[in-house]
């Protein structure tokens, strides 16, 4: 086992040309996976098979390593006795089948109903004190930019996709092309629509004419990366708002609907979610709010 560990150890240092830091790293896994193997399983790395390597991360995962942790101890297994068995030290490899947990669903950050609230008042207010008309333009297609987002949740691409032909102004709706061609109709709110009849009865002052809906700052259809700059330039002038892009106004809209109590498949076909999975995250991020609010109220909490 130990000479098996010695000439990984040069392969890693040597062939792979990686870090001392990354080396050790690997190797300390290594280490605790022969002394588990040893002390459970009476086995070495060439006898040891898929469940003894299995028990290994159960064990880990019992004393606490994160998930990212167990992930990264499970890759260096693999990769490990992958070389063992291209240089004939072990006569099979156990661990080909050896999966990494998968990382923990993280819940999205989202915008309390505070600052969004906030948001739409700092937006206004750089309307009201643009100083030229070029000004006024820019300051009212950024306040119809970050209406529409909130207002009808669309991914950055869909909005930057979007034509005058794509609103049906009667009927309140925006006609969005998603992820993979699949084209959706969303309702469009009515602070949303107010702002882009703002923003289009001024739009001439950044463009004379053309179909795109949204366009930037020399008349060319806008840039994802300038509705992304637009978000973060105007959520950072909000106290307390977190640190959020397009995606997180999206995830905004999501949550304040389930919390209102719209039904999860309609906030679904909102969103475009291919699967219902997918919208249910958001159901996660209203529980949790829920559970802070009675925690901090209830009496008996």
């Amino acid at each position: 086992m130990r000479a098996d560990l010695a000439a990984y150890r040069s392969h890693l240092a040597d062939t792979r040309n990686l870090s001392a830091h990354t080396v050790r790293a690997y190797l300390g896994d290594l280490v605790d996976l022969g002394d588990h193997l040893l002390a459970h399983a009476r086995a070495d790395f060439a006898e040891a098979d898929l469940a003894a390597l299995r028990a290994w991360l159960a064990a880990q995962h019992a004393r606490g390593s994160e998930r990212t942790t167990l992930a990264r101890r499970a890759t260096a297994v693999r990769v490990f006795y992958a070389w063992l068995h291209d240089h004939g030290r072990v006569p099979r490899d156990p661990a080909a089948a050896l999966r990494s947990p998968k990382p923990a669903r993280t819940l999205p950050p989202t915008l309390d109903r505070g600052p969004t609230s906030a948001l739409f008042e700092h937006l206004a207010r750089r309307v009201d004190e643009a100083s030229t008309d070029h000004a006024r333009a820019i300051a009212l297609r950024d306040a119809a930019i970050i209406e529409l987002l909130y207002s009808s949740g669309l991914r950055v691409s869909e909005l930057c996709g979007l034509d005058d032909r794509d609103l049906d102004w009667d009927r309140g709706l925006v006609r969005v092309l998603g992820k993979g061609g699949k084209e959706r109709t969303v309702p469009l709110g009515r602070p949303a629509a107010n702002a882009l009849v703002a923003w289009q009865r001024e739009r001439r002052h950044l463009a004379e004419s053309g179909s795109p809906l949204f366009v930037g700052a020399r008349g060319d259809r806008i840039d994802p990366r300038v509705v992304r700059r637009v978000v973060h330039e105007a959520l950072d002038a909000v106290p307390d708002a977190p640190a959020l892009g397009p995606h997180g106004l999206r995830h905004a809209m999501a949550t304040h609907l389930l919390e209102g109590g719209a039904d999860l498949r309609s906030v679904q076909e909102m969103l475009g979610h291919a699967s219902l999975a997918t919208t249910q995250i958001y159901t996660h991020v209203s529980n949790e709010r829920l559970r802070a609010a009675f925690e901090q109220a209830h009496p008996r909490a």
